[in-house]
């Protein structure tokens, strides 16, 4: 039983003259964990921030990379990568405002709200992830259309068998596929750490609403 637990029987078992008191010690217990759990979220994220550019400084010199870069794809390329990388960094600033928020919030009521601004923003953050990795794949996918000399070969045989249909119907099916496996994983690992988190913020705003009752 933690120290929260321990709190909470002992203000039941309390005489009512003295609710307040243990409401208070409640209240800064929930506060304490809070912002305990939203200093986590944003560091989570810088750390996930850091992974992702690690993996891909590592795999730029694999095969698949350099046959990419060989292709003119910097017209669609750089500006995705700036605009995830100025997203990301607006969200990692929310993060941090919303740790601070919670840090100095004063009554039970502010508190509830920042904790529901949190789980607003990680769920935000979480969509956005998903759908940038999404349409990054659907962007590599059409400049493999547009100037892949080996796949605009097999595209040409396929058409002159009249089989073009079944050629795209299958390579997109097979990226789509693709895109399932990683959106599956990145799930699993968002529901393994931010949703745990999310979880446990999610039971302080309902112990909130009961010293609110």
């Amino acid at each position: 039983m933690d120290e929260l637990e321990l709190l909470k029987k002992h203000w039941k078992q309390q005489d009512t003259e003295y609710p307040k008191v243990s409401a208070d010690a409640i209240y800064k217990m929930i506060l304490k964990r809070s912002s305990s759990i939203v200093k986590w979220i944003f560091i989570i994220s810088l750390l996930e921030f850091a992974l992702w550019a690690c993996l891909s400084f590592f795999l730029k010199d694999t095969e698949n990379a350099q046959h990419f870069d060989k292709m003119d794809s910097d017209y669609l390329i750089i500006p995705l990568t700036v605009l995830g990388y100025v997203v990301l960094a607006y969200f990692f600033f929310l993060f941090y405002k919303n740790y601070r928020k919670i840090s100095v919030t004063d009554n039970a009521k502010v508190l509830m709200e920042n904790i529901l601004r949190t789980r607003k923003t990680v769920k935000n953050y979480v969509f956005f992830n998903l759908a940038f990795m999404a349409i990054t794949f659907v962007a590599v996918l059409y400049i493999e259309f547009d100037q892949d000399k080996a796949f605009i070969s097999k595209a040409q045989t396929a058409a002159a068998n009249g089989e073009a249909f079944m050629f795209y119907a299958k390579t997109i099916l097979i990226f789509a596929g693709i895109i399932a496996v990683f959106a599956a994983v990145l799930l699993f690992f968002y529901w393994l750490i931010y949703g745990l988190l999310l979880s446990k913020l999610n039971r302080n705003y309902k112990e909130l609403k009961k010293l609110e009752l």
